[in-house]
């Protein structure tokens, strides 16, 4: 069987340049799909990161004018990835993150930056480099879905197209001026094509125009078409509901890997799952928390926000102190929140400890470490803080929202006695709720055989990615286009 071939176009991708979990699946999907006979190129834009790393790089295909300046597409490898990057300095050659510039707000030409990678997207989808004719496009996130409205308003033969929502909150919503500027036939300005409210709706030209939609979760699927959740585009949603699907996302299980990550000062597996202690240890040591086997430690890896509902955890911290627990925290975020955590550690040394920032190493110490990893979110699309958690033992303490939902089993009665509990769950996202939860896995900590069942189970879960790939496979062999 001949490899089905994929464009992905993404704004980010891992290792290369990331700011959040799109960029861990667009990394991650070529390895996984080659598996499945499936080619994947990945179109991103050429930020400094990524030109930087790109060998072996060839002219695929020039543009005079690609919105206010010269570009090229060169194909080449960059990180073990095929990619097309777009060579368009006027857009891209800019330091840092790749939305915001150095006071912090999005770039003023964020509109064109990514109406230029869309135009990019749909123009190889459309034939223009030769040497791969992708015959799906994906589409991730409102950075790339106008791609689809281009293709779409074409009107020539074009391959499947897919969208996935990483999350519903980023639209790519612009003032209606900006439509001048697209390249678009004016048709394309109506209730089915681009138009949003009176102005320009990037993803809502995805939704609308795709044959396929998916996001990183069943339950976040069926969430976004909910008001609460679907942020506006929830109507539009539920009258597409039939190409609506959730493929969960996987880790890395290489990367992540207790028996083998070099980083932790104990590897184990789960048939030395008492050699994690050991770790415990050290973390508790570097952190500056009381050096106890026995008290239950709680561990958070996350942005400090309330969308990650940090600001429950702070209000509940108290009570769980009270009863003996420690928290390791590494994050950063809301000002408020980081005040919050310091004010916690400097008032209760021992008990909780906070690093503000970023530090992978640190990050797998305490999924190695922690008795629990707590994941509050009041939404999550689909979390990958809690797949690393079940993967390294550390049983998650999680809301009951989008990928949360459908990645951890809840510790109830029902399925303790069937053994197959893998963690915590509480719904609704509220101080009480998750103060119930966190003070049943204090329980549960105190009771050894529980505990260790549950670290078990969460360690023998596959995280990986090769369900979801075949999930991807088969979605892209169904929306293949018969030959014209």
């Amino acid at each position: 069987m001949s490899a089905l071939k994929v464009l992905s176009v993404a704004s980010e991708v891992f290792p290369l340049i990331k700011t959040g979990g799109l960029a861990d699946v667009a990394g991650a999907l070529p390895a996984a799909l080659a598996r499945e006979a499936v080619e994947i190129r990945t179109l991103v834009p050429g930020y400094p990161a990524v030109m930087a790393k790109l060998v072996d790089a060839q002219q695929a295909h020039a543009y005079d004018d690609l919105f206010g300046g010269p570009a090229r597409i060169l194909g080449g490898k960059a990180a073990g990835l095929d990619l097309f990057a777009i060579d368009a300095p006027h857009l891209y050659d800019r330091p840092g993150n790749p939305y915001l510039g150095p006071n912090g707000l999005d770039w003023p030409d964020n509109a064109q930056r990514f109406a230029a990678l869309a135009r990019v997207g749909a123009d190889i989808g459309l034939g223009a480099i030769d040497a791969f004719r992708p015959q799906v496009v994906h589409a991730h996130d409102w950075q790339a879905a106008l791609a689809h409205a281009y293709m779409y308003y074409a009107d020539r033969p074009r391959p499947g197209t897919a969208i996935t929502v990483h999350n519903m909150a980023f639209q790519g919503q612009f003032p209606i001026w900006i439509f001048g500027e697209l390249g678009l036939p004016a048709r394309a300005l109506s209730i089915d094509g681009v138009e949003y409210y009176g102005g320009v709706g990037y993803l809502k030209a995805g939704l609308r125009l795709s044959d396929r939609i998916t996001t990183v979760s069943p339950t976040y699927a069926r969430e976004i078409m909910t008001p609460e959740f679907g942020m506006g585009l929830d109507g539009l949603l539920r009258t597409r509901a039939a190409v609506v699907q959730g493929i969960v996302n996987g880790i890395d299980d290489t990367v992540w890997n207790p028996a083998t990550d070099v980083t932790l000062p104990q590897n184990y597996s789960a048939l030395r799952i008492d050699m994690r202690v050991r770790n415990k240890i050290a973390l508790q040591t570097q952190m500056g928390l009381a050096p106890e086997v026995g008290r239950p430690l709680l561990g958070v890896v996350s942005r400090l926000s309330d969308q990650k509902g940090l600001d429950l955890l702070l209000q509940a911290l108290p009570g769980i102190i009270a009863r003996g627990g420690q928290l390791a925290l590494l994050g950063s975020g809301d000002p408020m929140l980081e005040g919050g955590f310091t004010a916690a550690a400097t008032s209760t040394p021992g008990s909780v400890a906070c690093v503000l920032g970023y530090d992978e190493k640190l990050a797998h110490l305490i999924q190695a470490g922690a008795d629990f990893i707590v994941v509050p979110s009041r939404f999550e699309p689909c979390g990958l803080t809690q797949l690393c958690a079940l993967r390294y033992g550390a049983p998650p303490i999680v809301a009951r929202v989008g990928g949360l939902a459908d990645t951890v089993i809840d510790a109830n009665e029902a399925a303790t006695a069937a053994g197959v509990a893998t963690g915590v769950q509480f719904y609704p996202p509220a101080v009480e709720s998750l103060t119930y939860a966190l003070n049943r896995a204090l329980d549960i900590a105190r009771d050894p055989t529980v505990l260790r069942r549950l670290r078990l189970n969460g360690m023998r879960s596959d995280v990986s990615w090769r369900g979801p790939a075949k999930r991807y496979a088969a979605l892209y062999r169904d929306i293949i286009r018969p030959a014209e």
